[in-house]
């Protein structure tokens, strides 16, 4: 399994880059702070920050973490298998399922994790604190609360034609 990963091509995506100042008897000390999103293009994506002297390795650093915290995204057609609402602190990210050939029409912050989990059609709205790091924390939420058809028969104990009668969850 740990080879595998790392045979896989991620995709790094820089959120942002923050310089972080400490004052002390003698001066200012500087040293950045990065906030990195990673994954694959096939529904694994991660996040991580890293801080160091230089803006490099705070990179680095972010990204290593990144691909360490990967979790799985269930993505169906290049989009998301249904909408779906996330949030974290005073940010709300709405994400809804798209056509074919729609894209990806969302904020830079959202548009970024789409685009290392190789979602490539999707409507996405941003709503409260703007708060990059907040903001993909969110969506990383909405993203953890999607399930599979198969794990949803799993979870409920069903047939999947009984899942999807009773809700909106198309049978693909």
């Amino acid at each position: 399994m740990a080879q595998e990963r790392k045979e896989k091509n991620f995709v790094d995506a820089v959120v942002n880059v923050r310089r972080v100042t400490k004052v002390t008897k003698g001066g200012k000390r500087f040293s950045f702070s990065a906030f990195v999103v990673s994954g694959d293009k096939e529904g694994n994506v991660g996040i991580g920050t890293g801080s160091s002297k230089e803006v490099s390795s705070a990179i680095a650093k972010a990204t290593t973490k990144a691909r360490r915290s990967m979790f799985s995204v269930p993505v169906r057609n290049k989009t998301i298998p249904y909408d779906v609402i996330g949030k974290h602190g005073a940010s709300r990210v709405i994400l809804k399922s798209a056509c074919k050939g729609t894209g990806v029409i969302a904020g830079g912050a959202v548009r970024s994790i789409m685009k290392v989990a190789g979602i490539e059609d999707i409507l996405a709205k941003s709503l409260g604190s703007s708060n990059k790091q907040n903001v993909v924390k969110a969506t990383l939420n909405a993203l953890a609360k999607l399930r599979t058809l198969q794990r949803m028969t799993q979870l409920r104990g069903k047939s999947a034609m009984e899942i999807v009668k009773g809700s909106h969850v198309s049978a693909q």
